[in-house]
């Protein structure tokens, strides 16, 4: 009987913690507890700009944005958002464990490598799943799109061979989720998510890899998680205030499947194109604006804590943010807490760390919740950095409506429909990814 209770409190604690918070952290009247979805109730904000210097000077170089203000902000981020991730001694070791010439309608070669990174056999190890387009007449290394899943490598396809992930998983009946893990039920149940034929057609690669590898995404994960045993490697028990949180620690895995890909031959990993949906929006932005060996960077419906602006007070809040889910952001984060005017950032100077690289921000009608219009606009202020680099970026301040993508080295799209990423989204990055990374012909 202990055993069962032991293996049901993480989800226990996931369902019962945005009650728990928001009776602890705020009064019945706060602020903090309604979230905003009128315009008219929009407080006048300022947002700081990404060209002024912590001493008052305004940055007029590449050269003093890349040595001095860039990190600023980015030291800024890692102070009070999303922590200080560690500089682990990682040994990374890849075990192919097995190989299909002939998947998705033969398409592709589909690899799957598990991937060690310490001696201990007990440390954080990532499953990940590739694709080569097998059409490459050229036999030239393939541009990559690489990006978490939410259900394991077995949500993707049908295809009985894939494994299962053995790893917790947040509940979802109609995902087949049972007792926090994955079912039979669970496969393919993500495929519209992911349209690999769509991408491996136009000759690029795929790679995946299921998020609770790295770290399972609940208030005790990070026991079991990256963070656990780095704290293990420094002999702690105690995490800092000003350490990462799961989104650093999902961020960290990204990095550590770009290493697996520089080690491919058949794959061009100078030109990776790192996505994410939702929070893997957010954990996606994170890795592209500390590694800036991504060559380009997705945000699909990232909202709060990912592209949109926290001042603009719409949608999903600060506190909502971490009575929903405080363990993603690091604990200083909850100083800011109904108070994002004191930030000396907000998520534009976030969106600028990645330049000069291309980077796409997209919104969805019906997703009120990540304030598809504090997406656009924080994407637009993120332009000044871009100009700085002679980069032509969004070139509207103008909201477009939707179904009508816009812009060149930072590219945006409204589409019609729910919190989601569809076929349409796909294709929008795609033919982005087409301008600016070169594929084989």
């Amino acid at each position: 009987m202990s055993i069962n209770i032991l293996r049901l409190l993480p989800t226990l604690l996931t369902l019962l913690l945005p009650l728990l918070c928001a009776t602890t952290l705020h009064a019945a009247e706060s602020p903090s507890h309604g979230r905003n979805y009128d315009e008219s109730k929009i407080a006048p904000y300022t947002l700081p700009d990404p060209l002024l210097a912590r001493d008052g000077h305004r940055i007029t170089t590449t050269n003093e944005w890349t040595t001095l203000r860039r990190g600023e902000i980015l030291k800024d981020f890692r102070d009070l958002m999303y922590g200080h991730t560690p500089k682990l001694p990682v040994k990374l070791r890849a075990e192919i464990t097995a190989t299909r010439k002939d998947a998705v309608g033969d398409l592709a070669t589909r690899t799957l490598v598990t991937l060690r990174f310490f001696d201990d056999p007990g440390a954080p190890q990532i499953h990940l799943m590739l694709y080569v387009p097998n059409n490459n007449a050229a036999k030239k290394p393939a541009p990559v799109f690489l990006g978490l899943n939410y259900f394991g490598n077995a949500s993707l396809e049908k295809d009985p061979t894939i494994p299962l992930s053995d790893r917790w998983m947040r509940p979802s009946s109609d995902m087949g989720i049972v007792n926090n893990r994955a079912t039979e039920s669970t496969r393919s149940v993500h495929a519209s998510r992911w349209p690999l034929e769509l991408a491996l057609k136009r000759g690029y690669a795929v790679a995946t890899f299921y998020y609770g590898d790295v770290e399972p995404d609940h208030l005790e994960g990070w026991r079991d998680g990256i963070r656990g045993y780095a704290l293990k490697l420094a002999n702690r028990t105690e995490r800092q205030p000003d350490e990462w949180g799961a989104l650093g620690a999902w961020a960290w895995g990204l990095s550590r499947a770009l290493d697996y890909l520089e080690t491919v031959p058949s794959v061009d990993a100078r030109n990776v194109a790192v996505f994410g949906h939702s929070r893997h929006g957010k954990a996606t932005l994170w890795a592209g604006a500390q590694d800036e060996r991504f060559a380009l960077v997705i945000s699909n419906n990232s909202g709060e804590g990912g592209a949109s602006l926290a001042r603009r007070n719409f949608g999903e809040n600060i506190a909502y943010s971490i009575a929903h889910a405080s363990w993603r952001y690091c604990d200083k984060f909850r100083d800011y807490i109904d108070r994002p005017q004191a930030l000396p950032f907000d998520q534009h100077t976030l969106l600028a760390l990645i330049a000069p690289r291309p980077l796409y921000v997209a919104s969805a009608t019906e997703d009120e919740l990540a304030d598809p219009k504090g997406e656009f606009l924080s994407a637009a202020h993120a332009e000044p950095v871009y100009k700085l680099f002679g980069r032509p970026a969004l070139g509207t301040t103008e909201w477009p409506k939707p179904d009508h993508p816009i812009g060149q080295t930072i590219g945006y799209h409204l589409r019609t429909g729910k919190h989601d990423i569809t076929r349409y989204d796909w294709e929008q990055y795609l033919t982005f990814a087409d301008r600016h990374l070169p594929r084989p012909r």
